[in-house]
């Protein structure tokens, strides 16, 4: 991407965070193999109980936690909120269990503003785990999270730390056998090399110095993308440089994504220019073009032991590449282009995945109508890729529901091929951010290290709930560009600045950024 501009406590545990650790009860008391009330459909409105449920506040606070009517499936819902700040669990014990992997699913619903909000799987005999409620004041989001039972029982816990009005809605919970996680944790690393070569420096959270690509991979990254242009003005981001950057990252155990742009620039939604050294050739040698030089990056790659594992064919074409003759004007053209790279990919390595790549995240009809026209024109691919930036392509239920869409309308798997969120709004350099008003902000999540975190944690709980497993997970963007003089987003101009070090991972004082964490996701 690049754009230059809420009861009875004595019968149940309640292990929330920050609640007092009680004695499990026996369980004949509460026994129950499979989830009870899940819709909340069995008392109607105003139940601070639920049946099935238990309510624990610490402070008194029970009336925080309540149904009432506008549920996602049915006619009713919880909800937990209060006029004055309060902190409340809404809790279901299971017993009876068999041992094994269990998958908990929720529809959600919150205003934000929590100190914290999310949804639990405890006592259950492994690690505790948890899923935050996302900010989504209109739309319902799915989110799933799973736990292995080991002692036979687990605890379903809906939990708000809150302040005076804020409030969250769930509803239509179910726990089924099964397990969930993303199998892509990764980052764009592009602007490494040339950051380096400029004195960037780098710091994991200590403040100790060190290699970058040895801090992500602590923090759980697993993947770095590298985009490729053909032949850029400053010499970076080239065959060379991806050859070389590529070693660093194989060297950590990380996967390998490359992104052809077939462009010596930038190659987004506004350009998609054709290389110098490929102006004025016909269609059919632009054919070969494509062929020869994802074929010649990609064999050297192969040659040097560090193979890619996946390959973008395009960077964000949702009006074709290549421009004009690789419009989304002429599909069929658009289309031998597109199935050049595939096949020059599969050249090199059958087992290389090829993706796709929108920067449609929450255009539903826009997807749809690309790939529609894409599969209809025979283009081959194997994974779909789409950016989503909260600031400009809809809300997190618009996300969601395209991203599902599109994993079960083309039975792929999908992944975000691009995220990111400010950590704060000032420049550290003289060039103007791409976000730098609270105006441009995503509603409920603040230009901060903790707002930072949590979009990505909410954005990786929502690839994870793509059903039947196909949400691949999610590359961020750009962690590793940071305001270095000489680092900015012209390969022509030397003196450009950058707009996007505030969406970095590694801060104005260059350590790693607490959303870092967001690598751990399962």
């Amino acid at each position: 991407m690049f754009h230059p501009r809420r009861i009875l406590h004595t019968l149940l545990p309640a292990l929330a965070a920050g609640l007092a650790l009680t004695t499990l009860p026996a369980q004949s008391a509460t026994a129950a193999s499979t989830l009870t009330n899940g819709g909340f459909e069995a008392n109607g409105t105003g139940t601070a109980t639920p049946t099935g449920w238990s309510t624990y506040s610490a402070a008194g606070q029970n009336s925080a936690s309540y149904t009432e009517s506008g549920g996602h499936g049915g006619s009713y819902r919880l909800t937990h909120w209060s006029s004055s700040a309060y902190k409340v669990e809404t809790y279901q014990y299971l017993s009876g269990l068999t041992n094994g992997n269990y998958k908990l699913t929720a529809w959600v619903r919150s205003g934000g503003g929590q100190k914290s909000a999310y949804i639990a799987l405890k006592n259950c005999g492994s690690t505790e785990q948890r899923t935050d409620i996302p900010v989504s004041s209109s739309g319902w989001i799915r989110i799933v999270t799973s736990v292995a039972v080991t002692n036979n029982q687990c605890t379903i816990s809906i939990n708000s730390d809150a302040n005076a009005g804020n409030w969250i809605n769930v509803d239509d919970l179910t726990f089924t056998s099964g397990s969930t996680g993303l199998s892509i944790k990764g980052s764009d690393v592009s602007s490494l090399a040339k950051s380096e070569a400029k004195g960037g420096v780098y710091r994991a959270s200590s403040g100790t110095t060190g290699d970058p690509l040895a801090i992500l991979k602590s923090a759980g990254q697993n993947y770095a993308r590298l985009k490729v242009w053909v032949n850029p003005a400053d010499g970076y981001n080239n065959k060379t440089r991806v050859l070389a950057i590529a070693k660093r990252v194989k060297a950590q155990d990380m996967k390998l994504l490359v992104d052809f742009h077939y462009s010596d620039t930038w190659a987004d939604p506004g350009a998609q220019s054709k290389p110098s050294a490929w102006a004025g050739h016909s269609y059919s040698q632009l054919r070969t073009d494509v062929y020869n030089h994802t074929y010649d990056v990609l064999n050297a790659l192969k040659a040097q032991g560090t193979t890619a594992d996946m390959v973008q064919v395009g960077n964000e074409i949702n009006g074709g590449m290549l421009w004009n003759e690789g419009s989304t004007n002429n599909w069929s053209q658009l289309a031998g282009l597109l199935n050049s790279g595939y096949d020059a990919v599969k050249a090199v390595n059958s087992g290389t995945t090829v993706a796709l790549h929108l920067a449609k995240g929450g255009d539903l009809s826009g997807t749809r109508w690309w790939f529609d026209n894409a599969v209809s024109s025979g283009v081959k691919f194997d994974v779909i890729g789409l950016s989503y930036y909260g600031y400009w392509h809809g809300t997190l239920s618009d996300f969601q529901t395209t991203l599902d869409d599109a994993a079960s309308r083309y039975g792929k798997p999908v992944f975000v091929a691009e995220t990111a969120y400010p950590f704060r709004l000032d420049s550290e350099d003289s060039h103007e951010n791409i976000i730098d008003t609270t105006g441009e902000l995503v509603s409920g999540y603040a230009a901060s290290t903790a707002g930072q975190t949590q979009w990505m944690k909410d954005i990786a709980s929502i690839v994870e709930a793509v059903p039947n497993g196909r949400g691949l997970g999610v590359f961020y963007w750009e962690s590793t560009w940071t305001a270095v003089t000489g680092n900015g987003w012209d390969p022509i101009d030397a003196s450009s600045g950058n707009g996007w070090e505030n969406q970095a991972l590694f801060g104005y004082d260059d350590r790693a950024l607490p959303a870092m964490a967001w690598f751990a996701h399962r």
